[in-house]
Formats: C-alpha cells, structure tokens, sequence
C-alpha cells in the first residue's frame, strides 16, 4: 500500500485508524463534475461538457465504490460513450496495478502500469491515496472525479441531452429523503463494514459492529413494507445500497467480521438484494471471483495467509425474489 506526496509514491501500510482504534475513511480530493454545458458543478472547476467518447473510467470489479459507477454507466447505457480500464484484483505495495491477469483491461491513455502513475502523469505534485474509480478526461488529460457519490450522480443526468438511456435515480422531489437515507447507509453500513474489519480495538469494533445491524436491522423493516428505499421507484439509494449487500455474505461476513447476521437471514432484505441483481445490465457489473481474491488475499492485516474460504452454500442472486408479487409490477 502506500499513497503519493507531491508526485511521489511512498510506501506505507495503508492503516486509516484514529487513536481509538477506529477506522477513518480519508476523503476523496478530486472533486470535479461532468456537467452538459461544461458549467463549474456543486464542487470544484468547470470545463468538463458531457461528450461522448471524452472521458474514461478506471475501476476495480472487486471495489464497492468503484462498481456503484459501473452500475450507472450500465443502467444509462453509456458504455459506447465512457470506456472503462479494469485493474487486477491484488492490491500491494504499489497500490492497484495492470498486472497480467484476468479480466484485467489495460490503461490506453497514458500505457501505465500503476494507478498512482496516472494520478502523478495527470497531476505532478498531487499528493493523497490513489483510488478507484477515477474519471478521466481525454482531452485535457485532466482527473475529473475519484468520488463515486459524485459520479454517479453525473452518470446519471449529465448526458441525458447526448444519448443516455432514460432513468432519473435522483428526482427532485425525493431528494432530501434520498440524501437522509444516504448518509445513515454510508456511515453505518457502506463503510461500517470497514469499520468492523479494520478495527484495531474491541471498543471501536462493538461500536461499528452495533451501528451496522442496527441499521441493517432498519432495513428489513423498511424493505418489508415497502418495494425500494425511498418512494415507489429505484433511486440512487437502492444502488449506493446493493453494492454492501452483494459482497456481505460472500465476504463481509467473514473477512471483516459482521458476523451477528448474514443478508441471507433477513427475508426482505435478501429478496431485495436479488431484485436489483436482476436488473438489466447489473448483473454483467459484478464479479464475485475478482472481489473474494482481492479482500482475501490483497488485506494481509486482516488475513495474513491469504487463505480464500469457500462460498457460502444457497448464495444464488439468480433465485426468484417473488417482490413482484409482494408489491406488484417493478416500476
């Protein structure tokens, strides 16, 4: 692991931990938006006009954050208008890489072996983590964006006027509750799981631990009685969502110890998760192969041997949900 400081990779061993042994996610710092006239977005600098075919997308399979933007670029249909690079499932000393392997797709803008060498060819003197997903753009060689939330959102609307599929994830009239929803769901849940498993006291892992099934307990109610998160129809909330619950029980529950429940014990909750798994497009985002050998053979802290556990038995995203006849028709 290790991050670049003014333009330079230095090794270190990746910890994000406060002095309570709790895990703090570092914010992302490239923070720009994709916008239909090139107008500055809510942050940082404008220039960058939805065009098809300028920009490019790096990401992980196995990275949560970077496949809630996979899922927008599917679900708008903007595949021909944003390509995507694939990095290897192993994470090292020098961060994510374009090593050999399968389902790796090489970087064919600046040829680089490295993710932190594209953050340093795009920015000389950037300092900070080198994440995935990052967005590029072509033709100024400049980083758009390395935060998803923000992404996501420009996926969905930025390109509306040059071809996008149909679809409003963020409508205006469900915003507030939408970005209420939001919040409870990444403190305790999108990132509570990261918590739990990089908690280096047991104060600060009974506390994550307690957040997370409190919320996930939430949940099951919600989803029992009614279809989606918020209102009648699939917003941003349900997909921020589902990329958590995909990879719980095939590695959360195990690897970073939340090991109260399983997504397969809460009757709606699972139901729900193989909903939105059947949506056109989703299903072709996730690979769950790419994720188990990253989180268990990449976090050595966590798993030094890099021993990769066996599936959990009846874990099939295929399996009839039976939502349709619970709420009707899939809006």
């Amino acid at each position: 692991m290790g991050m670049l400081i003014d333009g330079a990779w230095i090794h270190d061993d990746g910890a994000q931990t406060v002095g309570d042994g709790s895990f703090q996610r570092k914010p992302s710092t490239i923070r720009n938006w994709i916008t239909p006239d090139g107008a500055a977005g809510p942050t940082g600098e404008g220039g960058f006009k939805a065009e098809p075919g300028r920009y490019h997308l790096y990401v992980a399979w196995a990275c949560p954050w970077a496949h809630r933007t996979l899922i927008f670029r599917a679900l708008k249909g903007l595949e021909d208008m944003i390509d995507v690079s694939v990095v290897h499932w192993f994470k090292g000393d020098e961060g994510w890489t374009f090593e050999d392997g399968p389902d790796v797709t090489p970087d064919p803008v600046f040829n680089a072996r490295t993710i932190y060498e594209i953050y340093a060819k795009a920015q000389s003197d950037f300092t900070g983590r080198c994440s995935v997903p990052l967005l590029l753009d072509k033709k100024t060689g400049r980083m758009v964006s390395n935060e998803s939330s923000e992404i996501i959102r420009m996926f969905g609307a930025a390109f509306d006027e040059v071809g996008a599929a149909p679809g409003d994830y963020y409508p205006r009239a469900l915003r507030a509750e939408i970005d209420a929803v939001n919040e409870r769901i990444y403190d305790t849940l999108n990132n509570g799981v990261y918590r739990c498993g990089f908690a280096k006291s047991q104060s600060a892992y009974d506390a994550a631990s307690a957040a997370l099934f409190e919320t996930l307990d939430w949940l099951e109610a919600r989803l029992g009685a009614q279809r989606y998160l918020v209102g009648d129809q699939i917003t941003e909330a349900d997909w921020r969502l589902f990329v958590t619950l995909y990879r719980f029980d095939a590695v959360y529950n195990s690897h970073f110890k939340c090991t109260q429940k399983r997504i397969v014990d809460y009757p709606a909750l699972w139901a729900y998760t193989r909903e939105l798994y059947q949506v056109p497009g989703v299903r072709e985002t996730t690979h769950l192969a790419d994720t188990r050998r990253h989180y268990f053979g990449s976090h050595h802290t966590v798993n030094p041997y890099g021993v990769l556990p066996l599936l959990p038995a009846g874990l099939d995203f295929d399996a009839p949900h039976g939502r349709e006849s619970a709420f009707g028709t899939a809006s």
